[in-house]
């Protein structure tokens, strides 16, 4: 009994290694490698779940560097709009309008980014 328990395991992960490969590397669609996997034998409510959770997986790790890259580009643009208005109010003799708008502008592209 648990050696079926294993091998049932081990059949699972392999069908999701197999659909993480189509999608991933093939870039196949979730439904040509539902269709894959149905034609390899497995059940179709099973191919569909194992490729919606690996298109979830996928989708999340999607959002978590699109907002890795929000937070960045907020912390730079707030750098460079900061650095600019301070050494443009420290009277140096230039006016250093490119950092304070480049720097707004990034850290705003950022902050709706972060948003959505």
């Amino acid at each position: 009994m648990e050696t079926t328990v294993i091998d049932n395991q081990e059949l699972i992960n392999q069908h999701y290694n197999i659909a993480a490969n189509l999608i991933l590397n093939q870039r196949k669609s979730g439904y040509e490698t539902k269709n894959i996997l149905i034609e390899q034998g497995l059940d179709p409510d099973v191919a569909a779940m194992i490729v919606e959770k690996i298109e979830m997986k996928i989708n999340e790790a999607q959002q978590e560097a699109i907002h890795a890259q929000a937070k960045k580009d907020m912390l730079y643009g707030a750098l460079w709009c900061i650095g600019g208005t301070i050494l443009t109010l420290a009277h140096i003799g230039f006016i250093f309008w490119g950092a304070i708008v480049f720097g707004g502008i990034q850290f705003f592209r950022g902050l709706i980014n972060l948003s959505s």
